[in-house]
């Protein structure tokens, strides 16, 4: 494999440079009601998109900030770089330290490398396809639960959300079941604690697939399990999912989410 990783990783740690540059110093508006977007969302991704575009010019670049149909960029077997700039953007406009740069680089619906890199805490998550996942260096496996009782489960819900949506109902289900249940804010951080093994599952009805190509790689290859809630391969241009450490988790977590 070319140097696909090392890109991804060099403009991951680029993006989060120019979040920490733009603290306190940032304005925000609304993409949607409850949706924040800021200049240091724009400053990350023109940082990522120069040096992966640099290194590979005939790559494609998929942005949150610069969306298109999911399958676009994968219509061909082409390769795509897919950016979420600033994963938690509530949280860095809070100041709370739970974001992150998502980095993938997919070729038709196959995720290749990434990169999800915290600048806070200096925690760089980092996988390429069969060579395993790591957090500075370290080499990652999920933890060994096979227990919803037992687990640590991650929550996701979008902005604004309805007291009647069924996400609620997912939640509720889950809080009764799990051990624990935990809304970090970041989905892309949430992967990643699920291949580090601080989280033991994780379930999402309503993402995009910038928030969870490089989660997603992360899990597989720390061993865990990620699937579409209806137990089908994953699909980037559908990212309801459930992700788990193991297959019995999985199934539990599945079983609950109907």
């Amino acid at each position: 494999m070319p140097d696909f990783l090392a890109v991804c990783e060099r403009a991951a740690r680029a993006g989060g440079a120019a979040l920490l540059d733009w603290v306190e110093r940032f304005t925000v508006r609304e993409k949607a009601p409850a949706d924040l977007v800021t200049d240091a969302d724009f400053a990350s991704q023109e940082a990522v998109r120069r040096t992966v575009l640099e290194a590979f010019p005939g790559h494609d670049f998929l942005s949150e900030e610069e969306p298109r149909s999911p399958g676009e960029s994968r219509r061909e077997p082409r390769y795509c770089w897919i950016l979420d700039p600033l994963d938690g953007t509530t949280n860095y406009v809070h100041g709370i330290p739970d974001y992150a740069v998502s980095l993938a680089l997919s070729r038709g619906a196959e995720v290749l490398a990434a990169t999800v890199f915290n600048p806070v805490h200096g925690e760089c998550y980092t996988a390429a396809k069969g060579q395993g996942a790591y957090l500075n260096g370290r080499r990652l496996r999920a933890s060994g639960v096979t227990e919803l009782g037992h687990a640590v489960v991650a929550a996701s819900f979008p902005p604004k959300i309805k007291p009647d949506s069924p996400i609620i109902a997912d939640f509720v289900r889950i809080l009764a079941a799990s051990q624990s249940v935990r809304r970090t804010g970041s989905a892309a951080l949430n992967l990643c604690y699920i291949a580090v093994g601080r989280f033991d599952a994780f379930w999402a009805r309503d993402t995009k697939v910038w928030d969870v190509a490089a989660g997603f790689l992360m899990v597989c290859e720390a061993g865990g399990i990620m699937t579409g809630l209806d137990g089908r391969p994953f699909c980037l241009d559908r990212p309801e999912f459930a992700a788990a450490a193991t297959e019995p988790l999985h199934r539990e977590l599945r079983s609950l989410l109907g």
